[in-house]
């Protein structure tokens, strides 16, 4: 069989781009006029839904392990290891000074509700159900970080698997995978093995991706549907629309300028080209609002269509996918401003600062789920003394919101693929 030649991969790309972004303005205006027939369709949106994430775990498994043979000597990983981490931190943190310097330029709560409003909202049912669901949260962050070093390791690797709970299995991935590239010929069928599997998977999400348009369609039309079948939609969108402005000029700044700024600095290249090569992984991350249950097209787009390396890819994308957060930390650090601003709380600078760090790394922890932030979010609220009660007056939004902060989580994993792409390469080579 001949093989596919650039060109035409390029084309079936943009082919499919362009049938999924259809998908995505058709689901909206469907929703709009015709919110009941929208959900109706939840089952569809589903069920894309649920075949994506029924490949995450062994996906995830065998791409960090290809990653790691790639690279031969597990004594390579640390250079690309290190430099991967310190680009998630710092791109992470910069994305939330952005939220900072935004939300006090704009100050969208300043005088957005009165006092029964906020009461209101404080005593809403959705608000009660929520804290309910959530507890009251983290208090500081030594318990922050003290959580993230636990979810590093499992006692059952089977019931992380079943969860999700992608660090254990990633971090198990890596140091097994390093344990194999010592043992030389012995485990050569296994690390064949490994790597069919992993290729295997990747021709199951070329077929998946097929059927996408369909899927988010359905997927879509659901969510905005049941939000207009609400009969509050256009309301709560005008009720917080300062508030959603600044979260989305934050979240477009960061992915438009900060992030190709960084990916033309390290790689030389046209960084708008990049994104358009990637356009199938965001728009599936807006869709869906899972980094997780986007990670398998995230890493076929960055593979197949913007030509980034197997080896960084498998190494970086899954990572990423669980702890490289830049949208989430941007608007946790926006969204707790301004519920202080709503309520006549002023923040100091070092109040602010404290929310710098205490949002970039709740971010960290934050599952690659649809609306996780919402949860770490109460961790930032009680780092500066917030009422977390008032977190209601975000969460009419959050699920829109989500979705951008999603595609911007999922960008700035993809741009580390290719920044740190030199330093794998280097490893494997030296």
């Amino acid at each position: 069989m001949a093989k596919r030649t650039k060109k035409t991969v390029a084309s079936d790309s943009g082919s499919l781009t362009f049938y999924i972004f259809l998908a995505i303005v058709l689901a909206i205006a469907s929703a709009l006029f015709f919110p009941k027939f929208a959900v109706s369709l939840s089952a569809g949106g589903e069920i894309f839904l649920r075949l994506l994430k029924m490949v995450v775990v062994p996906l995830v498994v065998t791409s960090v392990m290809c990653g790691i043979f790639g690279m031969g000597d597990v004594r390579k990983l640390g250079k690309p290891g290190a430099y991967t981490l310190l680009y998630f931190l710092l791109t992470a943190f910069t994305a939330v000074i952005i939220g900072i310097i935004l939300v006090n330029v704009i100050k969208p709560g300043v005088g957005a509700f009165d006092a029964a409003a906020l009461d209101t909202i404080r005593q809403a049912p959705e608000t009660t159900q929520f804290m309910q669901r959530t507890g009251p949260g983290e208090k500081d962050i030594f318990t922050i970080l003290n959580n993230l070093l636990l979810m590093l390791f499992t006692d059952n690797l089977f019931k992380s698997a079943v969860n999700m709970e992608l660090l254990p299995l990633i971090f198990f991935s890596m140091v097994f995978a390093g344990l194999l590239t010592t043992l030389g010929k012995k485990v050569e069928l296994l690390r064949d093995f490994v790597g069919q599997a992993n290729e295997a998977l990747m021709a199951f999400i070329l077929l998946l991706m097929k059927v996408a348009p369909i899927g988010i369609f359905c997927l879509v039309a659901a969510r905005f549907g049941k939000a207009q079948a609400s009969g509050t939609f256009i309301t709560v969108l005008k009720q917080t629309g300062w508030y959603s402005f600044t979260v989305v000029a934050g979240l477009a700044i960061h992915a438009i300028i900060v992030l190709p700024l960084v990916y033309w600095l390290f790689t030389k290249k046209n960084p708008y080209v990049f994104i358009y090569n990637m356009s199938q992984a965001l728009l599936t991350a807006f869709s869906t609002a899972s980094s997780t249950a986007t990670l398998p097209v995230s890493i076929e787009s960055a593979q197949v269509n913007a030509g980034v390396s197997k080896e960084s890819t498998d190494f970086v994308l899954p990572l990423g996918a669980t702890i490289n957060m830049d949208g989430t930390a941007l608007y946790e650090a926006a969204a707790a401003i301004f519920i202080a601003q709503s309520i006549g709380m002023h923040l100091d600078l070092m109040q602010q600062m404290i929310v710098a760090v205490t949002a970039t790394l709740a971010a960290i922890g934050a599952a690659g789920i649809p609306e996780a932030g919402l949860v770490t979010m109460i961790i930032v609220l009680n780092a500066v003394g917030l009422p977390v009660e008032f977190i209601g007056l975000i969460l009419s939004v959050d699920w829109l919101l989500d979705r951008f902060r999603t595609a911007v989580n999922v960008f700035g994993d993809c741009v580390g693929a290719a920044v740190v792409e030199k330093s794998i390469l280097e490893a494997k080579r030296g």
